[in-house]
């Protein structure tokens, strides 16, 4: 762990923390799962997009990670990342960025789920004199990409990209986004089942038709946290559990006092006659993802913590949000007074990705010190 920069006191607010033993309790704990269950781990970066976590996720394992933007994918190939899945559809129009990493890592590989797409990817290739590895996304219960798995349609899409000499087709992929609807541990279990089995089935059908399929990928930090076995899959990619959130620790990924991120604000109202606090943390600190109210409608934007120690306040509830306002009502019994302007206050958000989005720069700390700064990489 690096010297001491500064203390909390001294940062602005509001800024973004990442508690650094919380982060690296959950990076290694998804690395043993991964090595219990004998599948490569991939991890997505969205979540942080910096290299220093990066290398914490993968915890010795295989340099390979997942990306939701191209220019992540750039950023990391910089840093020396050489094997980048960038498990989002590929436009068209981006096909001259993803055909240049591909000429420029070992291994870049790219996400079709239409014909079209992939016909233009081939051609696109074959003028490059690039070879582009290829996975096909399989919709396995989300309804948002990917083909249907038991359609003919996606196995002969399949078949054209396997007999496609300027693509090389990996396997398959999915994402099962819709475990963030899950009520119980029960449905979110079930989830996980499904998003294995649809995927692992759709990939044993492709080889039954004789479509060579080496990679089977799956996991999102939800079913990763509820699966009880992997059996055909071979590599997983979790991004949320390095940080987790507000909304995993409601989903029951999580327990609130494993989540590495936070932010820090400041009270600048105190009205005890409204029961309310202002904040200096609103919707550009924050964002404004309403959070796991299909469990509790009165959720809030984020848990209210302490400074010290990052406990929860009860009784506080951060019930608004506007651009540069973070709104919290007390609760009866629970006493606004108690932080007068001035004072300071941490915020678990309800999602972490998308809170992080919002800072150029994370702090990272160790108790009451600040002991690194993280950049993470920024732009599509």
């Amino acid at each position: 762990m690096p010297h001491p920069l500064c203390s909390l006191e001294a940062l602005p607010t509001p800024s973004a923390l990442v508690e650094f033993s919380r982060l690296e309790a959950n990076c290694r704990r998804m690395a043993e799962r991964a090595r219990h269950w004998g599948v490569g781990l991939r991890p997505h970066v969205k979540t942080h997009k910096t290299v220093q976590a990066a290398r914490l996720q993968l915890a010795g394992l295989p340099p390979r990670i997942t990306v939701s933007t191209l220019a992540e994918a750039t950023f990391f190939a910089g840093a020396g990342f050489e094997d980048i899945t960038y498990a989002v559809p590929l436009a068209p129009q981006r096909l001259p960025q993803a055909l240049e990493l591909a000429a420029r890592i070992p291994r870049f590989t790219a996400v079709v789920d239409h014909e079209d797409t992939a016909q233009e990817a081939a051609t696109a290739a074959a003028a490059r004199g690039v070879r582009l590895s290829v996975l096909l996304e399989v919709d396995c219960g989300a309804h948002r990409c990917g083909v249907d798995p038991l359609h003919p349609s996606s196995v002969a899409l399949a078949e054209r990209l396997a007999r496609s000499p300027h693509l090389d087709f990996c396997g398959v992929l999915t994402h099962a986004g819709h475990a963030y609807v899950c009520r119980t541990a029960a449905e979110l279990a079930r989830v996980a089942t499904q998003e294995r089995d649809v995927t692992g089935a759709f990939a044993q059908r492709l080889r039954q038709a004789g479509i060579g399929v080496r990679e089977v990928s799956i996991g999102s930090t939800p079913t990763l946290c509820a699966v009880d076995h992997l059996a055909g899959v071979t590599e997983v990619r979790p991004g949320n559990y390095v940080f987790f959130d507000a909304f995993q620790a409601a989903l029951g990924s999580c327990t609130l006092d494993q989540c590495a991120f936070t932010v820090l604000a400041t009270v600048i109202g105190c009205y005890p006659q409204r029961r309310t606090l202002v904040l200096d943390a609103g919707a550009l600190a924050l964002s404004r993802d309403p959070g796991p109210t299909h469990l509790r409608p009165d959720c809030g934007f984020g848990v209210v913590c302490t400074v010290d120690g990052c406990q929860p306040i009860a009784g506080f509830t951060l019930a608004a949000l506007t651009q540069e306002h973070g709104t919290v009502l007390a609760a009866e019994g629970a006493v606004a007074a108690a932080y007068p302007p001035g004072s300071r206050l941490r915020i678990i958000p309800n999602h972490a990705c998308l809170a992080a989005a919002c800072f150029d720069a994370y702090h990272v700390v160790d108790g009451e010190h600040v002991v690194d700064l993280w950049r993470p990489c920024r732009g599509w």
